[in-house]
């Protein structure tokens, strides 16, 4: 099974791709992880990422896609199945994903976009809290310290980031919606696309997609 995974930030993509990861025995493809992977080596690829992350700049869309071609042209087996997650980004990654995909005689299967109400989002991101050691997260309600303020793995003290605050969320979904509509648009118009409701709980989700999977026999021949 090869799919993609889409939503928003904080609609709890890596609780869920988690799950999936262990349950079907797929890779997980983090964009985010890979680029950490990339720059602990050394070579000119890692040179070239270090030197947009050292000026605070983002890196472009063309070197994450060498990046991930990289990946499954030589880096695993995209038969055994992958979950690719903040990849693609845009419509022309995701015409460029099935160039990748059709190299290696493979090609996607599914489309995973968990649709997330703001009002979940901003209560998921604003309630979050990071510890300034360990970097262990916690949640002012889901997932609570034991002490108020405190990590309970190394007693470092827990803060909010700058910018988990409402405003900059709103902004944050208004800038994903913009940038995501081309993206859902290509792969519905490819027939790849499943939305769920990402409102539910991780839990819940998971067992609707096993249950998917589990009804389109399909996933499992390529």
């Amino acid at each position: 099974m090869k799919i993609v995974l889409l939503g928003p930030p904080g609609a709890g993509k890596g609780s869920l791709a988690a799950l999936i990861k262990d349950h079907f025995k797929i890779w997980h493809i983090s964009t985010g992880d890979i680029l950490r992977e990339e720059i602990s080596k050394v070579s000119p690829l890692a040179a070239e990422i270090k030197s947009y992350i050292e000026y605070g700049n983002l890196v472009p869309d063309t070197l994450i896609t060498k990046i991930v071609d990289q990946k499954l042209t030589y880096g695993l087996r995209p038969e055994e199945g992958f979950m690719l997650d903040g990849y693609p980004r845009t419509a022309a990654q995701a015409e460029d994903l099935d160039k990748i995909l059709k190299k290696t005689g493979s090609s996607l299967d599914l489309v995973l976009d968990l649709e997330t109400s703001l009002n979940l989002i901003v209560k998921r991101i604003t309630g979050r809290r990071i510890c300034r050691k360990c970097r262990a997260v916690y949640h002012i309600s889901n997932h609570p310290p034991k002490v108020a303020n405190i990590c309970d793995t190394c007693q470092g003290a827990l803060h909010q980031r700058a910018d988990d605050n409402e405003e900059t969320v709103k902004t944050r979904m208004e800038i994903y919606a913009h940038t995501t509509a081309p993206i859902l648009d290509y792969y519905r118009k490819h027939d790849k696309l499943h939305t769920i409701d990402g409102d539910e709980e991780t839990l819940v989700l998971f067992q609707e997609f096993v249950q998917f999977v589990n009804e389109n026999k399909e996933f499992h021949k390529n």
